[in-house]
Order: C-alpha cells, then sequence, then structure tokens
C-alpha cells in the first residue's frame, strides 16, 4: 500500500481538517524470551532437558519452518502529525498486503 507524504485530514486537537504529515511507527514491543509459557524458559529450568534420549515436548518441530507462519501480512501502524498544532495522531495497525511506502508527492 502506498502513502502520500501528507494528508488533508481531521485534527481533534485543531477542531479542523488540517495538512498532516504520514510517519510509519514500528508495530510495538516483543515478547520477551523469558515470559511463563515460553519454550527457553522451560528448558532453562531443565524441565525435559535432563540426560540423553528424546527430548519429548522440548525437541524439534514437527512441522517445518514454512507451515509454522501463518500470517501473510504485516500490520502498519501510521502516525498523523499535523502541521498547524504539532500534535500527532495514532492509527493503530492496518492489515495490508504490502507494506506501507510514503510516496513523493
Amino acid at each position: 500500500m502506498k502513502l502520500p507524504k501528507t494528508v488533508n485530514r481531521y485534527c481533534p486537537y485543531c477542531n479542523a481538517k488540517t495538512k498532516q504529515k504520514i510517519k510509519l511507527v514500528g508495530t510495538g514491543g516483543k515478547r520477551g524470551s523469558l515470559r511463563r509459557g515460553s519454550k527457553q524458559r522451560a528448558e532453562l529450568r531443565g524441565r525435559g532437558q535432563r540426560g540423553i534420549g528424546n527430548k519429548g515436548k522440548w525437541s524439534k518441530p514437527a512441522i517445518s519452518k514454512n507451515k509454522r507462519k501463518s500470517k501473510t501480512t504485516k500490520k502498519t501502524n501510521i502516525m498523523y502529525i499535523c502541521e498547524k498544532c504539532g500534535k500527532s495522531k495514532y492509527r493503530q495497525g492496518r492489515r495490508n498486503k504490502r507494506t506501507g511506502k510514503i510516496t513523493q508527492e
């Protein structure tokens, strides 16, 4: 999805339609590797990791690497910055076929 550099849109702070810059923002923080229920945490604690032989639940997955991923697109978060007052409005992830690219106007 291609996005223009500036858009004319409503600003809730100015209470009027103003020109706003578009900025692509990251999708937020990632889940920690040692959170409850994670594979790394269980391996660290030594559950099912003693000795030799079958590691059971903690061995390699039965599915191939390609089959594990279910999502084909990534969500893009957009930040609109008002050129009049300088305040920004955040619009949460919209799923697009192509990750947003800001184009020249």
